[in-house]
């Protein structure tokens, strides 16, 4: 897929869009305030129609789906970013904004890049659309809830007192997020979210798979670590309610669980199209 000229300046325009609100939330000097000046929601708001439109664009140009990890990544900021947009007006958690939206500006240039491969006929079928909306969902709010589990690790070092926790550049985030125990409770609410949304997804995909292929699940790559995604979630909302998990505990089972489900699609099309260059 040849991309034309005007259409590479708006991807580039639109991650300056996302840096530039990263960088002036960067030099600000008001850690307790929780809303943003109004130019700076202006300017984000205009990134985040700017890389809906994008996403559109490069998924439906030609009229059938197109689609790989790029445009995974990159819907899964997009839907980030907007989450993390909606939290700020609720908790003082600008402090996100400063590790989401260079993501986000990262990931809004991938499809560039990386354009992915037709879908085909199925991607037509209902089934499989809202399978892929699921999956994205689900992707999004087990993203912010791994930069969640990552910020409280380093706010609970830097409450005991550890050497290097929270210092320079990190303090300055951490210093406008809400308190370890309200990160906490969004935390959970996060992954409780994520992790239904991720069992819909799996339920989606085993019934779609036994329409398309008439089997009810495939045991590749992707299902497997995406089985074990699910099964670290669910282990550790079990722990969560029976042994009373958090902490350190709660924040390595996030992690783990996160790195799964990266490896379950983008780690494996990563391979297959950047790697092996199969599927462009």
């Amino acid at each position: 897929m040849q991309l034309r000229l005007e259409w590479l300046a708006l991807y580039v325009a639109v991650a300056a869009l996302y840096l530039l609100v990263a960088w002036r939330e960067w030099g600000g000097q008001h850690p307790g305030s929780a809303r943003a000046p109004v130019w700076h929601a202006a300017v984000l708001a205009l990134a985040l129609v700017l890389h809906g439109t994008l996403l559109l664009h490069g998924m439906f140009e030609q009229g059938e789906l197109r689609f790989g990890f790029a445009h995974a990544l990159s819907a899964t900021l997009w839907i980030t970013a907007l989450i993390v947009c909606v939290e700020t007006m609720f908790s003082p958690s600008r402090g996100m904004f400063l590790l989401v939206l260079p993501l986000a500006a990262m990931a809004t240039l991938l499809p560039a890049l990386f354009p992915g491969a037709i879908v085909g006929s199925s991607s037509e079928a209902p089934l499989f659309q809202v399978h892929l909306l699921l999956a994205i969902l689900a992707y999004s709010l087990l993203t912010i809830a791994a930069i969640h589990a990552l910020l409280m690790a380093t706010m609970e070092r830097r409450l005991h007192g550890e050497a290097g926790a929270g210092s320079g550049r990190l303090a300055f985030v951490i210093d406008r997020l809400p308190p370890l125990l309200a990160m906490e409770g969004v935390l959970f609410r996060l992954i409780t979210v994520g992790f239904i949304l991720l069992t819909a997804t799996l339920a989606s995909g085993i019934f779609f798979s036994e329409q398309l292929f008439g089997r009810p699940l495939r045991f590749d790559h992707k299902t497997v670590f995406a089985i074990a995604a699910w099964i670290v979630f669910g282990g550790l909302l079990f722990g969560r309610q029976v042994f009373g998990w958090r902490g350190r505990t709660a924040l390595r089972w996030t992690i783990t669980g996160f790195v799964m489900l990266v490896l379950a699609y983008v780690g494996y099309h990563f391979v297959l199209e950047v790697l092996l260059k199969r599927g462009r």
